[in-house]
């Protein structure tokens, strides 16, 4: 099997460069102002094209990194302004809270009496 694919892309490769070189099509591509024809126009023209796909990976893949570093650096700042938030709204909303509080303590403190005497009554 891995003969057969072999010959099959060594043909898909002919075909690919008999098709370059024995017709150009009705392209027209200008370098400073001349036009090029013929094989040589199809060559270039895949070779330039080829070139900008090159440039467009590599520039994206930059401009990639660099968002992934200012994303993450504005996440940063963004978690940490909300927990700063979270700690002034509940240094804020303590003194209103105390009312609330004394109640739990007394109930927390209850319940902890009445474990701490189940335990003590266990036999060992």
């Amino acid at each position: 099997m891995k003969k057969i694919a072999a010959i099959v892309f060594l043909f898909l490769f002919a075909l690919m460069l008999w098709n370059m070189f024995a017709w150009s099509g009705d392209m027209a591509f200008h370098v400073d102002g001349d036009e090029i024809d013929g094989p040589l126009e199809a060559l270039l023209g895949m070779l330039f094209a080829g070139g900008g796909m090159l440039v467009a990976g590599v520039v994206m893949l930059m401009v990639g990194s660099i968002l992934a570093v200012v994303f993450a650096g504005v996440g940063i700042l963004c978690v940490g302004g909300l927990l700063l938030g979270a700690l002034l709204v509940a240094l804020v909303v303590s003194p209103l809270l105390l009312p609330l509080l004394v109640p739990v303590a007394i109930v927390w403190w209850l319940v902890s009496r009445s474990r701490r005497n189940r335990l003590l009554q266990q036999p060992v």
